[in-house]
């Protein structure tokens, strides 16, 4: 999936000449903290409800300030990884697009982006879920990839987190069967360290709760 599939069809860019007690009311209603200001098809950069609040003067134009202004974007080409990696790094609720011309076509907002991220990381698939400790030199995806299907077994999702200065990693890693006991023994054998397991739907809800509720932290949401 690419940014301008993403590029939302209600939240607007705000002008120089709009007050900055308009720009407040739109991020109320569409629930982000920042919004786009454009002139033509120009991207000036982000402003945010901070930045209107310290202005001190909601009913005056925006323009009238000296602003200083962060100035991200992607453009409509790139992946949806490299987006969510921009927007959690930035800890910012909404992206500008733009096109190849620096020409500004949309937003993307988070909102957007975690229901994106869910899909890609296959939370509506019924399976289980298989969480592996090991040394970063000892990981090989096509090892888990042929235990995995050994056993009759797909991998639908997986996804890697390393601790800051450690040689460990984590390998999340979800399936399309609920019955992963076979993958475990085999996995075993092959002296993988599991370090959880997560196989009912009551153990899987709270798993994914607790990593939307880290992706939303690192967020600052």
């Amino acid at each position: 999936m690419l940014a301008k599939d993403l590029i939302s069809d209600v939240v607007p860019a705000i002008r120089t000449s709009d007050k900055g007690k308009d720009a407040l009311h739109w991020m109320e209603i569409f629930k982000v903290s920042h919004l786009p200001i454009v002139n033509e098809k120009e991207l000036l950069g982000l402003i945010s409800e901070n930045d209107i609040y310290d202005l001190n003067k909601p009913n005056t134009p925006i323009g009238n300030h000296k602003l200083n202004l962060i100035n991200p974007f992607v453009y409509d080409e790139q992946h949806v990884y490299e987006v969510i990696e921009m927007v959690s790094r930035l800890k910012i609720t909404v992206i500008p697009v733009l096109d190849k011309k620096n020409n500004y076509l949309g937003v993307i907002i988070l909102q957007d982006l975690l229901q994106c991220f869910a899909k890609i990381t296959a939370v509506e698939n019924r399976g289980g879920i298989i969480v592996l400790e090991m040394n970063i030199t000892d990981y090989s995806l096509s090892e888990i990839s042929q235990i995995v299907e050994s056993n009759g077994a797909k991998i639908v999702s997986l996804y890697i987190s390393t601790p800051v200065d450690s040689y460990k990693m984590f390998v999340t890693i979800k399936v399309n069967t609920m019955d992963i006991n076979s993958i475990l023994k085999t996995l075993e054998r092959y002296n993988y360290n599991i370090s959880a397991t997560f196989s009912e739907n009551d153990e899987m809800g709270d798993f994914y709760q607790k990593r939307l509720d880290s992706l939303l932290n690192f967020l600052n949401i």
